[in-house]
């Protein structure tokens, strides 16, 4: 496997160059015996790369392949994902949550249907993507200094080294006269990449300069459909050992080789391929026949099909649903509160009626 190739581990602030991407990179679930490639914390030169980021909000799968554990959360909190933290005040999180199931029951019959559900899922997934759409703008600005409206590989390669630690201006000059870049080799092999996906995201008719929009294909293919079907195909190949452009399920759950250093270790290992394992048969394979296709992942992944969203809101809705109607009442969601928010509320029911 050759996850490190492509994990894309930029994790960039808000100031600076940094505004290429606000989204920060969560430390993902990964089996345990993974530690000798485990994702590691930036350090001060990683702290400004200039990289799409491998977790995408309100997308399925990370582009390294792994599951995205916050996606609930996204689809159901949107922009208010923030607002949920482990510290908060729990009655303060219980009104907010009370907020959203009103807005989320739109016939207020105090009941949340899947369809329902549906409709809000596709909201906030909207609500994500408009935020990449902002995002991207000063991203752009960043590295379209002259404001052309277009963006070379070249321009885009001096912003990316100068984020490493290199001198801009002597990267600059160096590219400008056709000069060797003497750069480490996991810095060689992410440009390559980097320099990939560039070219797949320029539209025909291609003229090796990215656009704005170009740009937002670039840093969240989730926004275009041939930089989204391009993401699966770099999964694919990422987790396809036997080179068939399909994967099975022992391809989809495999453990690269390792050391698993205790029990509480083993146990994360075991989690990790029960979670991937139920993924895989019960949501991916849509035909259940045992292999996933680049086209049922594609579907997977896509975060604005409506098919998927009503199919995720009836299996949030099952998680708990414990009247088994096939609805969600205010006091499950407030009862299952970590499950949809992160936040796990004490003494959920207390108040509610008289708060609702």
């Amino acid at each position: 496997m050759t996850s490190n190739r492509r994990s894309w581990t930029g994790c960039l602030s808000a100031t600076s160059l940094a505004v290429f991407l606000m989204l920060t990179l969560n430390a993902h679930a990964r089996p345990a015996n993974m530690s000798s490639l485990k994702d590691k914390h930036p350090s001060s030169k990683e702290e400004n790369e200039i990289l799409p980021p491998d977790h995408l909000n309100g997308v399925k799968m990370e582009m390294d392949g792994h599951l995205n554990k916050d996606f609930h959360q996204e689809v159901f909190l949107g922009k208010e994902m923030e607002e949920f933290e482990e510290d908060s005040e729990p009655r303060r999180n219980r009104k907010k949550l009370i907020e959203i199931f009103t807005k989320v029951d739109i016939n207020k019959d105090r009941s949340v249907s899947a369809k329902e559900m549906q409709r809000w899922i596709m909201e906030k997934t909207e609500e994500h993507f408009q935020e990449a759409v902002r995002e991207n703008k000063l991203s752009f600005r960043a590295v379209d200094p002259d404001g052309d409206g277009h963006v070379t590989w070249d321009e885009y390669r001096v912003k990316f080294l100068a984020s490493k630690g290199f001198n801009e201006k002597e990267v600059a000059e160096k590219i400008k006269n056709n000069e060797e870049l003497k750069v480490d080799e996991e810095t060689q092999e992410v440009l390559e990449s980097l320099k990939d996906r560039w070219f797949q995201a320029d539209n025909p008719p291609a003229d090796q300069l990215l656009n704005e929009e170009e740009f937002l294909s670039f840093l969240h293919p989730e926004h275009s459909r041939g930089m989204l079907r391009y993401m699966v195909k770099e999964i694919v190949r990422d987790l396809d050992q036997d080179g068939d452009g399909k994967l099975t399920l022992a391809e989809f759950i495999s453990l690269p080789m390792g050391t698993v250093e205790n029990q509480q270790a083993q146990d994360i290992d075991d989690d990790w391929v029960r979670e991937r394992k139920k993924e895989f048969e019960e949501v991916i394979d849509a035909n259940h026949d045992s292999i996933v296709t680049m086209e049922e992942l594609e579907e997977y992944m896509d975060p604005m099909n409506e098919y998927n969203a009503l199919n995720e809101a009836k299996q949030m809705i099952a998680v708990a649903d414990e009247n088994q109607n096939h609805n969600l009442e205010l006091e499950e969601i407030l009862k299952y509160s970590e499950y949809f928010t992160g936040s796990k509320l004490m003494d959920y029911a207390r108040n509610v009626h008289e708060e609702f």
